[in-house]
């Protein structure tokens, strides 16, 4: 069974890019001779984008801010049928004293060598950090990755045993609960009984 769309929702907004992507695929599909592959036309849209300088990006820009005014002043007006509310699996919330995960050899050399992409590149987003952290990782000499798997086992062995210790803190915790909450109970059965017997 699918889930019921709201259709008084507001249109989610646009960016710069995707008004790009939607000039141009006007434009493929007036050509006769291109047939609209969606890997090659992704492809070519990347590049002429990246390719493009401010003021060839400006229209698509002016538009995605007329865009994103409109779907501000909508979703100020919305509000949401009572049958959309998100379902779902809930996530567990975490508890602030369970023992920090243990890091893989990737994580080890990320946290490592992060400052030193950041410098060289100190325009690049998150992801663009990460993918090079991943192609450097990935052509990493042996003896230095070596050093890093040697760091993993290490925090996983810390990990382990430092979960070990929390999981019997919270089983004894768990028992001093039941137990002071079975003695409170019997104390005041005890008490009733005597209460009785008058």
């Amino acid at each position: 069974m699918g889930r019921s769309k709201d259709t008084k929702k507001p249109k989610g907004r646009m960016g710069a890019y995707a008004f790009f992507v939607q000039a141009r695929r006007k434009t493929y599909g007036d050509s006769s001779v291109k047939k609209l592959v969606f890997a090659d036309f992704s492809k070519e849209c990347a590049a002429l984008w990246k390719n493009m300088d401010v003021n060839d990006k400006k229209p698509y820009q002016d538009n995605a801010d007329k865009d994103k005014i409109r779907y501000d002043k909508e979703m100020a007006n919305y509000k949401p049928s009572k049958g959309d509310k998100k379902k779902g699996k809930k996530r567990k919330k975490k508890d602030p004293n369970a023992p920090k995960r243990n890091l893989s050899a990737f994580f080890l050399y990320s946290n490592d060598e992060r400052a030193a992409v950041r410098a060289q590149h100190a325009d690049w987003n998150v992801g663009m950090v990460a993918k090079k952290l991943s192609e450097q990782w990935k052509v990493l000499d042996p003896q230095r990755k070596a050093k890093y798997d040697r760091g993993a086992v290490k925090d996983k062995e810390r990990y382990m045993k430092a979960m070990e210790a929390y999981k019997a803190k919270l089983a004894q915790k768990k028992k001093e609960s039941s137990s002071s909450s079975s003695s409170s109970s019997s104390s005041s059965s005890s008490s009733s009984s005597d209460s009785d017997s008058d």
